[in-house]
C-alpha cells in the first residue's frame, strides 16, 4: 500500500468528505467546508492543496501558501493532518516533501510552518525533514465576526 500525493484541482465529494473528517483532528475551531469554499480554495492562485491517498482513500492533507512580499517570495505550510488511523504510514513526510518540491519549483527559497509543541511526532518529522526551529515569536490576533 503505497502513498500517492496529488494536487487537488477541483472540489470533489471524496476530497470534501476527507477534509471534513481530517481538519477537525487538527483544529476544533475550523468550520466545516462545503463545495463552494473548497472550490474557492482550489481556485486561489496563492494556495496549493495537497492530499495523500492510500488505496485511493484520502488519508492526509496539507496546504501550501505562497506569497510575494518586498523581501522576497515566501511560503507557509498550513493545516497538515494525517488521519489518526494512518499516522506513521509516511503520508505526512510525503505531503511535506511534495509541498517543498512545489515551492522550490515556484522560486521560493524559504518555507515556514508552525506546530504546537504537543504534536511531538509532527515536530520530530519536521526536524527529520530538515526544518529548523526559529528563534521568534508567533502572534495571533482574533478578529471578531
Amino acid at each position: 500500500m503505497s502513498i500517492v500525493v496529488e494536487v487537488v484541482s477541483e472540489s470533489t465529494d471524496d476530497v470534501l468528505e476527507a477534509l471534513n473528517r481530517l481538519v477537525p483532528q487538527l483544529s476544533s475551531r475550523a468550520p466545516a467546508l462545503d463545495h463552494a469554499s473548497l472550490s474557492a480554495l482550489v481556485a486561489w492562485s496563492g494556495a496549493t492543496l495537497f492530499v495523500a491517498r492510500r488505496d485511493a482513500e484520502v488519508i492526509g492533507t496539507l496546504t501550501l501558501v505562497v506569497f510575494a512580499i518586498p523581501s522576497g517570495k515566501r511560503a507557509w505550510i498550513e493545516d497538515v493532518v494525517v488521519d489518526e488511523s494512518a499516522r506513521g504510514s509516511g503520508a505526512g513526510a510525503a505531503l511535506v516533501r511534495a509541498a517543498l518540491e512545489h515551492a522550490a519549483s515556484l522560486g521560493v527559497s524559504e518555507v515556514d510552518l508552525t506546530s504546537r509543541p504537543s504534536r511531538e511526532a509532527a515536530n520530530a518529522l519536521y526536524r527529520k525533514l530538515g526544518f529548523v526551529q526559529r528563534d521568534t515569536n508567533v502572534y495571533r490576533f482574533f478578529i471578531e465576526t
